[in-house]
């Protein structure tokens, strides 16, 4: 498998840590990417630790390496697209009642009240 289009290709990540504390230091570097361990306590081991293990922050630290070398950025799929949701089919249909069997039903309903106000009104018993 070769890596031509990839220019981390090579860089381990403790070099991308390493840079990027020397250039930006901790403070920094914890404003930039909103990483705990970048805040609390810093250290190129414990941040080694977190990255290896949180793919989304090491993705982040990867793209500020990137940006800071003026390197080619990767394209970011889930910005530009949305993301496609399969469709799914009802596995029951639910049929809903039709308007006259609907109206049938209330007619029926106030019918027994209707007829004593209607009596009352025209003198029907």
């Amino acid at each position: 498998m070769t890596q031509q289009n990839n220019p981390l290709h090579g860089i381990k990540l403790e070099t991308i840590m390493t840079y990027l504390v020397d250039k930006y230091g901790w403070e920094e570097l914890a404003l930039r990417i909103n990483i705990r361990c970048f805040k609390e306590n810093p250290s190129i081991k414990s941040s080694l630790t977190f990255l290896r293990k949180t793919q989304w922050a090491r993705d982040k630290v990867e793209y500020l390496y990137l940006k800071s070398n003026k390197l080619p950025l990767p394209i970011r799929a889930d910005r530009n697209e949305p993301a496609k949701k399969p469709i799914k089919k009802p596995s029951t249909v639910i049929k809903k009642p039709s308007q006259s069997a609907t109206k049938a039903s209330i007619d029926t309903n106030s019918s027994s009240s209707n007829s004593t106000i209607n009596a009352q009104i025209w003198g029907k018993s």
